[in-house]
């Protein structure tokens, strides 16, 4: 049984596909395996920084904003101390970007080959006018301060900010094409997929809502990050006044997030079922097709699902996730198998169940946290309040990596989910990885990046624990001497 295009995009017609959806032959798996390890080592790697990025831009922009129209201190202060830990972060992801660029042509040459003439077009826009309109007026934004007036150099940020969100976009662009691939035709002679419609592969239905779901994730890692460094300062008693303006920004673009958050998965989920039904029903590991399904918020049993011993159960709430209503049929496991069978030939098309069901409920559990822990802190600090509670403070500092923890899960059921497919429904994950590389090349570039990001990871954690701790500047006695310390230029971290 086919399923029905996502709303307002054409799928393709398998038997155009011709030789798409056929194997070159079985890859060497040890090659395979590690090409993917190698992967999802970068790309969560990378992935940690992109959200904060995303978000403390923003945020940055926003609190040099009101300084620029109030003249109040504190918000310079915090653009000031907000915006080092953001330029530390932001050198880092530039630098595992570039690796994780550089893999497409490593370990998945024929993947790129495959997906070349409609990757050029996104990737190539996002690399000329997103990252280099947020590198050159970050550039100036840090070396503008006394330089520049100070309208332009507040535009110089919110160039920075909109740059970070539109690289956000056009790299979800070509991630959604291999999510839903639209816009193309497969040529046959040469073997790969050619762009048609440029506006297609970035109107994307999936794009549209994959990039608001990533977006809103992005403001609550920031927030979460924010929380958690004002709650340590505030705890002892440090830089109160910019302190608890910090945290109170933190929880509101926490809470208001968390809604948002919620609504844009909700809206992907629906579209997911529509486009990869086997990606819902591995979610919730449910083998045969049901009515009224519910949802399992944890479950004791085997890991696949087969067999439960004992779950914690929300009727009717997969039925909701999945197609908006309480009693609406969700397709299982075994079903969508024969499906693609009779679409694609015969194989495996389920992806690692354990991994998609505990990624799933993982996501959402580490995301709900930081708005839980949101709710609370603004109901601790009203009326100008600062918590007495110790325990307030510990959590949120403990709090800080739990959105990135939820991103990362989120990623790895929406790219594992995707399995057997690397483009869904034209190559295979095993036709895509190069052939030209062994396995003792492989296992050496899987080791020594791993290494690398070691590496960088203990730079990146002192750098951000150092200036953390440090705090904001603070301003001068009063008059001329107070404006030209606030004047001054960032620190650049390297």
């Amino acid at each position: 049984m086919a399923r029905p295009a996502a709303r307002g995009d054409s799928e393709p017609d398998p038997q155009a596909r011709g030789e798409a959806v056929t194997s070159r032959g079985p890859a060497d798996m040890n090659v395979l395996d590690l090409a993917r390890w190698q992967f999802g080592i970068v790309t969560t790697y990378h992935f940690l920084f992109v959200p904060l990025t995303i978000g403390l831009s923003l945020l940055i922009a926003l609190t040099q904003t009101v300084w620029y129209r109030t003249g109040t201190p504190k918000y310079l202060q915090m653009t000031k101390f907000w915006g080092k830990l953001f330029l530390i972060n932001f050198a880092m992801g530039v630098v595992t970007g570039i690796v994780q660029e550089f893999q497409f042509g490593m370990n998945w040459s024929a993947y790129s080959r495959f997906v070349g003439d409609v990757f050029g077009a996104p990737l190539a826009i996002e690399a000329i006018v997103a990252f280099f309109l947020e590198a050159t007026f970050l550039g100036l934004w840090i070396f503008g301060w006394d330089r520049l007036p100070k309208l332009i150099h507040l535009g110089c940020i919110w160039a920075v900010a909109i740059g970070t969100n539109l690289s956000a976009f056009f790299i979800l662009a070509a991630n959604s094409w291999m999510q839903h691939p639209v816009g193309f035709r497969f040529n046959p002679e040469r073997g790969r997929a050619e762009l048609t419609s440029l506006w297609a592969v970035l109107d994307n239905v999936t794009n549209r809502v994959a990039f608001l779901h990533v977006l809103t994730g992005a403001f609550i890692s920031a927030a979460a990050f924010i929380i958690g460094i004002a709650a340590w300062h505030l705890r002892r008693r440090r830089h109160v006044e910019v302190m608890r303006e910090s945290l109170r920004m933190g929880c509101v673009v926490a809470l208001l997030f968390g809604v948002l958050v919620t609504v844009t998965g909700d809206i992907q989920a629906k579209i997911m079922t529509d486009q990869q039904p086997m990606k819902m029903a591995a979610a919730e590991a449910i083998y045969d097709t049901q009515g009224s399904a519910s949802f399992s918020v944890f479950t004791i049993g085997s890991l696949d699902g087969r067999e439960e011993v004992f779950s914690v159960r929300i009727p009717h709430l997969l039925s909701v996730l999945a197609e908006g209503n309480l009693n609406a049929e969700v397709e299982g496991i075994n079903d969508v198998q024969r499906d693609a069978e009779a679409r694609f030939g015969p194989g495996d098309y389920r992806p690692i169940i354990p991994v998609t069901y505990w990624g799933f409920r993982l996501m959402i559990g580490f995301g709900i946290v930081t708005t839980l822990l949101a709710l609370v802190g603004l109901w601790l600090i009203r009326g100008g309040r600062l918590p007495e509670s110790p325990w307030f403070y510990r959590i949120a500092v403990w709090t800080i990596p739990f959105p990135l923890i939820a991103n990362s899960f989120g990623w790895l059921f929406t790219e594992m989910g995707r399995q057997p497919w690397v483009v869904y429904g034209l190559l295979f994950t095993r036709d895509g990885v190069s052939t030209s590389i062994g396995t003792g090349l492989a296992a050496t570039s899987v080791f020594g990046l791993a290494l690398l990001y070691l590496v960088l990871a203990v730079v990146e954690i002192r750098l951000l624990i150092r200036y953390a701790r440090a705090g904001p500047e603070e301003p001068g006695d009063t008059g001329a001497d107070a404006a030209r310390q606030d004047e001054r230029p960032l620190p650049f971290a390297y």
